[in-house]
């Protein structure tokens, strides 16, 4: 009774939008991985409301929002969202905090900015949110959780860390950072999370027991994944299906369908190769079109052609069984689409894909093209969408052996054609 929404790609695929829609059924919707430095928006009624924590299941008021043990949570961040929320009607009382999550502080905020300075011409393109250095606290064993924010040791444990985070920030000849205001701060921000915090685990076991419909979502995208993205411009968790067990404690025996979350063309943020990247006026019209700026940062995507060698091998790593498939309004827009199906590396076609740096740089996409000039808005049924747009949905799912079930035809909630209606039946 557990589905998945990732992403396939370099994030920013609209998850928000699918998460949203097949959460109208969900008694709890999780989000499983990294922190403050992704996020989505979701029209609703008008509205926009840009999330990067909260799950956007916390719109539908009998959704359990759950941010898991997998969450980096940036507390004022969190706070800002919660008011946000509150101002617009939702009062939060279904909002849950795992008391295992990682606590983000300002010396990791300051690190994260010193390290990439340091990195010169091998910038990652890191947001600066403090996210790395986070991760790195949490695996040094050394970090603090959200239940040591609530505890009357809070201050024992802050203290111990800002002394070795300032010695290492004074090598660099920075300042460092202010005890007594982290501490005053942070324990306001305690006194406010702390109805939030619980054992989500043992809540999502009892779902489990429960027969309850959990839907669990992630940030980022699988190419951005620490172990299976484009190394070491990554982010700094895994975003791929792995990460659901170890980000919310689920088993995969309970895992159901797994979505794929892909845009009908290709964007990324921040460094790193990307094979069908367009520098270019089609380029520039894509992210016009698409609206390509950064919810977190405001950062212009670069934005190419979907790329299906990159596709496929995001459908392997994370066992994807259904597409949900974004923007078709959007390049339906455009006078011909392409679609990458191979690579040409050294002379030879590759249809196979690899995180390999040497290998993605030397990578030139192989396309096949489609007509564009087409107008699916407001379509909720996919015999009626025109042959354009079927023949170029149809060659995904005969590239990829895999069905494509959510398109989306706009930026409303609603703006959603679903195909296999077996695969969002309600689930209760």
């Amino acid at each position: 009774m557990v589905d998945i929404v990732l992403g396939a790609f370099y994030g920013d695929e609209g998850k928000g939008k699918v998460i949203d829609y097949i959460s109208k059924d969900a008694k709890y919707s999780v989000r499983f991985s990294g922190g403050n430095n992704a996020g989505h928006s979701i029209e609703v009624d008008g509205k926009k409301f840009a999330f990067h924590l909260i799950p956007s299941g916390i719109l539908n008021k009998d959704t359990k929002a759950i941010l898991g043990n997998g969450v980096v949570i940036d507390p004022k961040v969190l706070l800002e969202e919660i008011d946000n929320l509150k101002k617009n009607g939702y009062d939060c009382s279904n909002l849950y905090i795992s008391d295992k999550a990682h606590v983000i502080f300002p010396y990791h905020i300051e690190l994260d900015k010193l390290e990439e300075e340091l990195r010169g011409e091998r910038k990652i393109g890191t947001t600066k949110k403090g996210i790395g250095p986070v991760y790195e606290d949490k695996f040094q064993r050394s970090g603090i959780r959200m239940e040591d924010l609530i505890s009357d040791k809070f201050k024992d444990y802050l203290k111990e860390n800002i002394f070795i985070k300032n010695r290492i920030l004074n090598a660099f000849s920075h300042k460092g950072v202010d005890y007594e205001k982290i501490l005053k701060d942070y324990l306001e921000y305690s006194e406010k999370l702390k109805p939030y915090v619980c054992d989500t685990t043992k809540m999502l076991h009892k779902a489990i027991d429960n027969n309850e419909y959990i839907v669990c979502e992630g940030a980022q995208a699988t190419l951005l994944d620490i172990d299976f993205g484009t190394y070491p411009y990554v982010t700094s968790s895994n975003p791929t299906i792995g990460g659901v067990s170890t980000g919310t404690g689920i088993g995969s025996r309970y895992i159901d369908e797994v979505y794929g979350v892909i845009k009908a063309y290709s964007s990324r943020v921040g460094e790193g190769p990307y094979v069908t990247e367009l520098n270019n006026e089609i380029g520039d019209k894509i992210r016009e079109l698409g609206h390509e700026y950064g919810t977190t940062t405001g950062r212009p995507r670069r934005c190419g052609w979907l790329d299906l060698v990159a596709l496929n091998y995001a459908i392997k790593v994370n066992g994807i069984t259904s597409i949900a498939l974004n923007h078709l309004d959007t390049v339906g827009k455009l006078d011909n689409i392409k679609l990458c199906t191979k690579y040409l590396v050294d002379g030879k076609e590759e249809e196979y894909f690899s995180s390999n740096l040497v290998f993605l740089r030397k990578a030139k996409p192989i396309y096949e093209e489609f007509p564009g000039n087409f107008d699916i808005r407001g379509l909720k049924d996919y015999d009626k969408l025109p042959k354009n747009a079927k023949d170029y949905v149809e060659r995904i799912e005969d590239l990829t052996k895999t069905r494509v079930s959510i398109i989306g035809t706009g930026p409303g909630r609603e703006d959603v054609i679903v195909r296999n209606k077996k695969v969002l039946s309600l689930k209760k």
